[in-house]
């Protein structure tokens, strides 16, 4: 997949079959476009290309009050999920205020037509551009014969009568229902961070934690709780279990993010780690003390160990 950073950088293309948004997620009902965008790219021997825009345009337009903007992918992750669907260009317009004014039209002309070179345009239910998000697929329809190219919608996507968006998903991992997220994802949902260090309670315990640190303070963060997951160090995966939230038994007065990995010794402050949700196993508690923490920690592993050989069997 080819990556381009600025329209400018984009060379005209012959025959584009294209689609544009946030894709927050890349999730199954994104997924459905891009399937489509594929197949119709396939048979007219053409080359698909997803338009996307960054930064959010929150960051941009209400940047003293986006606080509470909480994404599912960062750029670089939404970048990843495109290049193992098999796209071909993958395009990121940089987001500013003067882009922000550009109207359907101009948006049309200017980065669909001249630029790109577009001969279809796919887009999802109810997908709509420009200014104030005036060009729905009635206009483009009604257009289509004047800027040269074909527009065809494809419809919302169901999950046992769930409708997918990329909100429902976040109320999903925030309510720390991550089997239901991940079920919409269509992939376990993840965060990657740097290995900081902490104040190694964990390790007094014989459950020695790699605390990390997301660098992206938009990225979301599933709620306080005790998880069964995977993570990617490295090009190795290891199993394991994390924690979220304020530590109420230590008296904790930060929120922290600690993984503890099965079968892993090595000393990793500094470097990278990705982590895979895969189970919601109980919420987060306040012991008695360091004992009754330690017991609960044990039966979060066997837990953890349980599901994964469950797992396992089941494939």
């Amino acid at each position: 997949m080819k990556v381009y950073r600025r329209l400018e950088d984009f060379k005209k293309l012959d025959n584009a079959v294209v689609t544009s948004g946030m894709f927050d997620g890349v999730h199954l009902g994104h997924k459905k476009v891009i399937s489509r965008l594929l197949e119709v790219s396939q048979n007219c021997g053409g080359e698909s290309v997803v338009i996307t825009f960054w930064p959010h345009p929150r960051m941009v337009l209400n940047a003293d009050d986006c606080s509470d903007l909480k994404l599912l992918s960062t750029i670089g992750e939404k970048m990843d999920l495109f290049g193992e669907l098999g796209v071909h260009h993958f395009l990121v317009i940089p987001f500013t205020r003067a882009f922000s004014e550009l109207t359907s039209d101009a948006f049309i002309r200017s980065v669909l037509v001249e630029a790109i070179g577009t001969k279809k345009l796919v887009i999802g239910y109810d997908h709509r551009f420009g200014r104030n998000r005036e060009g729905s697929f009635e206009f483009l329809c009604q257009n289509a014969h004047v800027y040269g190219f074909d527009v065809e919608e494809i419809a919302s996507e169901d999950i046992d009568h769930m409708a997918i968006s990329s909100s429902r998903i976040r109320e999903a991992l925030l309510s720390c229902a991550i089997e239901d997220a991940n079920h919409l994802l269509g992939y376990e949902y993840a965060l990657s961070g740097i290995v900081v260090k902490g104040d190694q309670i964990g390790r007094t315990l014989g459950f020695p934690t790699a605390n990390i640190q997301v660098e992206e303070s938009y990225k979301l963060i599933p709620g306080d709780g005790i998880y069964a997951i995977e993570a990617i160090y490295g090009d190795k995966s290891y199993r394991g279990m994390l924690s979220i939230g304020i530590r109420p038994t230590v008296d904790g007065k930060n929120r922290t993010i600690e993984a503890n990995l099965f079968d892993f010794h090595k000393e990793i402050y500094g470097e990278h780690l990705t982590i895979k949700f895969c189970k919601y196993l109980r919420p987060e508690e306040k012991f008695t003390g360091l004992e009754e923490l330690r017991q609960m920690i044990q039966l979060d592993k066997e837990n953890t160990l349980r599901y994964f050989a469950e797992r396992d069997r089941a494939k």
